[in-house]
């Protein structure tokens, strides 16, 4: 069901309405002594089938603020239901701890995994906290230490995404924002270990791509992936943030568009209504899916797990002129 304090996109009126006349429906029942358990079991069909044409008609505009919404699981939501055991481990060992970045060490199917990914917040507080999602320097040079220890006991690398893009206040400049992404992404093209990228929700700009270089990106399917926000990109090209419906369209930001442009391997299904309805089913499906592609990559020797890798991503923006 969807959660009608947290949700207010006008595309989900009509899914809301229906919840909510099915919810009194039930209860007059119950108080009344009334059966009408046939007619509810029709209604709660009709609302699988709205549910089930509204989602799978989203634009790219409504899938981006479906995904920002306070009620969709974040990276600490799903690891409790992925890793069979696991401990977050702290700081970048230089004195900064980042709460918008979070990793840890844990056992996914037996076997020992380093895991690392954004951390949005629940609530406004939470979200002070956690700065949005939006790692500093010191949350991406946590990140490297971690992804450095894995590289070193041999131990897989899985990455959660879902941020819309690094801090970019002046105090993160001064500490090297830029050169600490960079930096990220030259060593992550180095290990030896396989390296499994999942976009969560908003995967925004060099803020993604920060944990974004794996032998694998998988993308949840209404998940959006984009070298901007289109309201950014509506503000830069037209010099209006309200165009933001043309700029998410032209920017292919989703799962599909990505998909085919071959920017991510593979969309991992969602259950009807995005993540945020079902958190332990969305955990269940995503956890079959690392352990699958985890057991294909770990059958290639690292040699040959690296050129792929790096081929992978050479391959990326290629045209050919008309």
């Amino acid at each position: 069901m969807i959660n009608r304090k947290a949700l207010s996109l006008n595309f989900l009126k009509p899914i809301l309405e229906l919840e909510y006349q099915i919810q009194q429906l039930d209860k007059i029942a119950y108080n009344n002594k009334y059966n009408i358990q046939k007619e509810l079991k029709l209604f709660k069909q009709q609302l699988f089938s709205l549910k089930n044409d509204i989602f799978k008609s989203l634009t790219p505009l409504q899938r981006l603020h479906l995904v920002r919404q306070a009620d969709r699981p974040t990276t600490l939501d799903y690891i409790p239901y992925i890793m069979d055991e696991w401990i977050e481990l702290h700081g970048d060992r230089g004195g900064a701890d980042d709460p918008a970045l979070v990793g840890g060490i844990g056992r996914l199917d037996g076997k020992t995994v380093i895991f690392l990914g954004h951390q949005r917040g629940k609530d406004t507080k939470d979200n002070v906290l956690r700065n949005f999602g939006m790692a500093s320097p010191g949350g991406y040079r946590k990140a490297l230490r971690l992804m450095k220890h894995a590289n070193r006991f041999n131990f897989p690398i899985l990455t959660f995404i879902d941020t819309p893009g690094a801090w970019a206040g002046i105090e993160a400049e001064r500490l090297g924002q830029g050169e600490a992404i960079a930096v990220n992404l030259r060593e992550m093209f180095s290990f030896n270990v396989p390296i499994i990228c999942t976009i969560l929700g908003e995967g925004g700009s060099g803020g993604a791509l920060g944990i974004g270089i794996g032998d694998k990106i998988l993308m949840l399917e209404y998940a959006v992936y984009t070298v901007a926000t289109p309201e950014a990109c509506a503000a830069i090209l037209w010099k209006d943030s309200k165009q933001s419906l043309e700029a998410a369209e032209a920017l292919k930001i989703t799962s599909s568009d990505l998909k085919v442009l071959g920017i991510i391997d593979d969309i991992i299904q969602e259950p009807i209504g995005g993540s945020q309805a079902d958190p332990y089913m969305a955990s269940c499906i995503l956890k079959k899916k690392l352990i699958l592609e985890l057991n294909l990559l770990l059958k290639f020797p690292s040699q040959h797990r690296k050129e792929l890798r790096y081929q992978k991503f050479r391959k990326m923006g290629t045209f050919y002129e008309g």
